[in-house]
């Protein structure tokens, strides 16, 4: 089964020449030294607002061969926790392959994920992910995951399956998992780095519970908190120690309005 791309033309340029483009733009002046990245979190916006930030942390990274990339379920279309049921995904960059073995090994390890392609078929949280993958490190496999909001057990039991079927194939050193995340939404600029520093804090601290505690508390619109919550409780449990917010903006650095922004966080967990 392939998945076309849905978003090419909106989020991101549709034409392979443009779209290579516009990454080339964003990463051209990016710092050449770069680190080794157990997990991500990355923005999923147009890449004309959110692009700059995700540019920031893909570029400062060793390129991995294989990415667990987990996002928010926007459209509420099917199961709650799923993991795509197609073998290829495509972008006007090419096709990827999703990495069968690792995706089997994390099935049968975790019961709350399961196969479905209706969750994933309008998604654009990961598909926004691959194009700067693919032009910025080449080939690689990935397995994508879309989950729905629950509860903090369940976020830390999926966790800690990816990380044991990343450790039971011996890939430590070979999967990277991304959380694909927009902060807060439709906030003032003030009220939206407030917020999101409060988020940011609890990130920094590898703290997955304190991060949904204060998403709850504070009211914080970070939709892919979820995402965030399973990727901490995966790299901790692969040796994580530390975290570093590499870019924050918000659309407002863009459109210039200051009264209803959109934030965008781009971390990276070592």
């Amino acid at each position: 089964m392939v998945r076309n791309p849905v978003v090419a033309g909106q989020f991101y340029p549709g034409k392979r020449e443009d779209l290579s483009l516009e990454i080339d733009r964003l990463t051209g002046r990016m710092p050449k030294k770069k680190e080794d990245a157990l997990g991500m979190i990355l923005p999923h916006a147009g890449y004309i607002y959110s692009g700059a930030v995700a540019a920031s942390v893909l570029a400062s990274v060793n390129p991995r061969p294989t990415y667990i990339i987990i996002g928010p379920n926007h459209t509420g279309l099917g199961l709650p926790f799923s993991v795509s049921a197609s073998d290829i995904w495509k972008t006007p960059l090419g096709d990827v392959k999703i990495d069968a073995k690792l995706t089997d090994s994390i099935l049968k390890d975790c019961a709350l994920l399961h196969k479905d392609e209706f969750a994933h078929i309008h998604e654009h949280s990961i598909e926004v992910q691959l194009p700067f993958l693919q032009k910025l490190y080449g080939t690689f496999t990935f397995v994508p995951i879309v989950v729905a909001p629950a509860g903090l057990e369940v976020y830390r039991s999926i966790g800690l399956s990816l990380a044991r079927s990343i450790k039971e194939l011996k890939l430590e050193k070979c999967v990277s998992i991304i959380a694909s995340s927009d902060m807060t939404h439709y906030e003032s600029r003030k009220a939206a780095k407030d917020k999101d520093s409060r988020a940011l804090e609890a990130i920094m601290g590898l703290d997955e519970e304190a991060l949904i505690e204060r998403v709850r508390e504070f009211d914080i619109t970070m939709c892919g908190f979820a995402p965030a919550a399973i990727m901490i409780a995966a790299v901790k449990e692969l040796g994580a120690k530390k975290a570093r917010v590499v870019k924050y903006s918000t659309s407002a650095d863009v459109t210039g309005d200051d009264s209803s922004v959109v934030g965008y966080a781009g971390v990276i967990i070592n």
